[in-house]
């Protein structure tokens, strides 16, 4: 923003003085120079303001820098005759440079009073009131649309364009919308109706497939996914229209999350259920209200297998670390307690018939087979 004061500030004193005295052929050169120059990077700043690529801001502070020194040695025919001299024919029609020149300055200028009034219409969409941000996404995305769309034919009637020299091209135009950019259109489509019906709106916890996470932005082309290791995955705005997609808070943002939790068979149920449900209230994301719950799971191979409910209204901010905090409140209470969380282990038990402890008691001893008859010495 300083840099812009500056230069601008600087131009419109060249221009005053240049003005203010009729200055000679020499000095108004070397005035129209400085005038072009802080001219030149005045709209070099601007443009660059508006996130303008590089190529094309440099491309409008030349434009402006030829055009004021031109009118300041004496005008622009010299430089137009010159342009339009240089160019070729192009079967009936003569292409030249003065022509090249005047389409990249209309499209750069075009394209640069688009990206501002996208800019300043989106700003006010922001700043109103009665809508919420899904609404007001809606709006910049039609509005970003519509400008553009104005944009597009402004520049073709201000070239001069006969829009009739385009009816031999409409049905190739209509085949490569309709195979080649049929994707690209479908999800364009599929992001508005998104937009529209709410089904899925910024800030929502979805699953979709094997991504999990919260809905950071919706694009023309794709939704952003951000998941909790920070990874951000694009899924195709189609994709969220035709796969089946779980929304976490989609007319509710509270989410129930489940807590195994195992207790050895010579514990004090109730004690440790108790224990349970305190870690969990504990917890500074559970709610109070749906209140959390202790369920008796099933009888395990060597554990009462317990289930700890607790709701949670925050989704975007992860489920592991509510378990993991409700589960290290627990070991410290079961420690305190003395409420013992066994670990996997077998208890085998041996059996043997009659005959065969007979034998083995027999053979310890050193005695003969029972029943058997041996021989006197």
């Amino acid at each position: 923003m300083h840099a812009l004061v500056r230069h601008g500030s600087a131009a419109l004193l060249l221009a005053i003085v240049i003005n203010a005295w009729p200055w000679a052929a020499l000095a108004a050169a070397v005035l129209g120079f400085a005038l072009a120059s802080a001219s030149a990077m005045t709209m070099l700043v601007f443009m660059r303001g508006l996130h303008m690529p590089r190529w094309s801001a440099w491309l409008a502070a030349a434009v402006v820098f030829v055009a004021i020194l031109s009118n300041a040695i004496g005008g622009f025919d010299v430089i137009t005759t010159t342009l339009d001299r240089i160019g070729m024919d192009v079967g009936k029609r003569r292409l030249s440079l003065l022509a090249v020149v005047t389409v990249l300055v209309t499209a750069v200028a075009l394209y640069a009073g688009a990206r501002l009034a996208n800019r300043i219409i989106g700003h006010s969409i922001a700043e109103a009131r009665g809508f919420d941000a899904t609404q007001k996404l809606l709006f910049q995305k039609l509005a970003s649309i519509i400008v553009i769309v104005i944009a597009f034919f402004f520049g073709i009637d201000l070239l001069g364009i006969d829009l009739t020299s385009f009816a031999v091209f409409s049905g190739a135009l209509g085949l490569a919308v309709g195979f080649g950019l049929q994707k690209t259109v479908g999800n364009l489509i599929a992001g508005i109706i998104l937009l529209m019906d709410r089904s899925i709106k910024p800030g929502d916890v979805i699953v979709v497939g094997e991504s999990f996470g919260w809905v950071n932005k919706i694009g023309v082309r794709a939704v952003s996914v951000i998941t909790r290791d920070g990874k951000e995955h694009l899924i195709p705005n189609e994709n969220l229209m035709t796969q089946e997609v779980e929304n976490w808070s989609f007319s509710d943002r509270n989410v129930r999350v489940r807590i195994p939790v195992g207790i050895a068979y010579e514990s004090d149920v109730k004690l440790a259920q108790k224990l349970m449900l305190e870690a969990a209230l504990e917890s500074p994301r559970v709610l109070d209200s749906p209140r959390p719950n202790v369920w008796l799971a099933s009888f395990g191979d060597y554990a009462l297998e317990h289930e700890i409910l607790a709701w949670i209204s925050d989704p975007e901010g992860g489920v592991g670390n509510v378990k993991s905090d409700v589960l290290n409140r627990l070991w410290v209470k079961f420690q305190e307690h003395g409420i013992e969380i066994p670990f996997p282990q077998q208890v085998l038990h041996f059996r043997s018939t009659r005959g065969d402890r007979i034998g083995s008691i027999a053979g310890v001893r050193g005695e003969g087979p029972v029943g058997g008859n041996e021989d006197a010495p």
